[in-house]
């Protein structure tokens, strides 16, 4: 059975990371929106944010999906974790379909490789902040509770 850390001692350094992804998704979104706004919804022009090739369409879903890792990773009480997780697994499908259509009139993102990259990469931040900046009450955390009554026995 695997199991995840719990109070892990990086804690806070993983939700620092799971935050600077957000903020980094947010000013994405907004930087693109800015910049496509005059072109439509799905335009597939050569516009670029960050390096990126953006439309209006990706530049919204990544601002939205920043605002909710940003709040999530506020709040904490493992919402963030859990919010990490889907959202980071979630990135990794949308890189894939992006990559998979890159020179496909089904591009509706805009997507460049570069852009790939940066979601690939956004989303594994944020799964690596949700696997270990879980918490629980010290009664809870550490080995799984079979081990933990095997030591027990065995003392």
């Amino acid at each position: 059975m695997a199991h995840n850390p719990v109070n892990h001692p990086l804690r806070p350094l993983y939700r620092a990371l799971s935050a600077l992804t957000g903020v980094y998704l947010v000013l994405f979104g907004i930087l693109g929106m800015i910049q496509t706004a005059d072109n439509g919804l799905f335009g597939n022009g050569d516009d670029r944010v960050l390096g990126q090739r953006t439309n209006l369409f990706w530049s919204l879903v990544a601002a939205l999906i920043g605002v909710i890792v940003v709040i999530a990773t506020a709040i904490g009480r493992n919402s963030d974790t859990e919010v990490d997780k889907y959202f980071g697994w979630g990135l990794l499908v949308v890189g894939s379909y992006g990559l998979a259509v890159i020179r496909t009139d089904a591009n509706f993102f805009n997507f460049s490789i570069s852009t790939v990259v940066v979601t690939y990469l956004a989303g594994l931040f944020l799964i690596t902040a949700g696997l270990y900046s879980k918490v629980a009450p010290e009664s809870e955390a550490g080995a799984p509770r079979q081990a933990r009554e095997r030591q027990a026995q065995s003392a």
